[in-house]
């Protein structure tokens, strides 16, 4: 291939042609490493070190709480329905009252705690849409971790919202009762 011929080459047309499909087809698919967002199919690229860090820095502590208190699960990067929707919380919490019968496929129901560390290729506003989502389909708490702030948005309705900073305890409220950490712990 001459220099030419690579500039006519779009980002676009590296991608591959991604087909159209019902959340039912989504669902019993084995497509993996993509969310499924109103009738689209969405590519998660992989995280970066730093993002798998700060997942990481929660994803021990908290996991270990709730495995030693028998509270239920802790997921990284599993697809959970959220409505008309299948997202892939970067980290997620599913207590034993909701676990589903089969763990072969996403998870039926929404997360009862729900994470997302915000990567630079983030837009604010899809994060936030992806909150709501969250909270609109059942989940009770919504973390989202800002590595470039180091705070936490904590979101509990679309109301009740707090940014927690650094210098922050980071609680578990009732969906997982007696968990905390520092803030500034995640962002080491």
């Amino acid at each position: 291939m001459n220099a030419q011929e690579v500039q006519h080459i779009s980002p676009d047309s590296l991608l591959p042609d991604i087909p159209k499909m019902t959340l039912e087809e989504f669902l019993e698919s084995d497509l993996e490493g993509y969310e499924y967002i109103k009738g689209e199919l969405v590519p998660m690229p992989p995280p970066s070190m730093l993002h798998g860090r700060i997942s990481t820095n929660l994803f021990l502590p908290l996991g270990f709480y709730i495995r030693k208190n028998l509270l239920g699960d802790i997921y990284m990067d599993v697809g959970f329905t959220v409505g008309d929707r299948v997202l892939m919380p970067d980290v997620a919490f599913l207590s034993n009252a909701n676990m589903p019968d089969s763990l072969s496929k996403a998870c039926p129901v929404p997360p009862d705690l729900a994470v997302e560390v915000v990567s630079p290729t983030d837009a604010s506003s899809r994060v936030e849409e992806k909150a709501f989502a969250y909270l609109e389909a059942g989940t009770q708490l919504v973390w989202v971790l800002k590595p470039q702030s180091k705070t936490v948005t904590v979101y509990r309705s679309e109301t009740e919202i707090t940014t927690l900073t650094r210098n922050d305890t980071l609680s578990g409220e009732e969906v997982v009762e007696g968990f905390s950490c520092q803030v500034a712990e995640l962002f080491e």
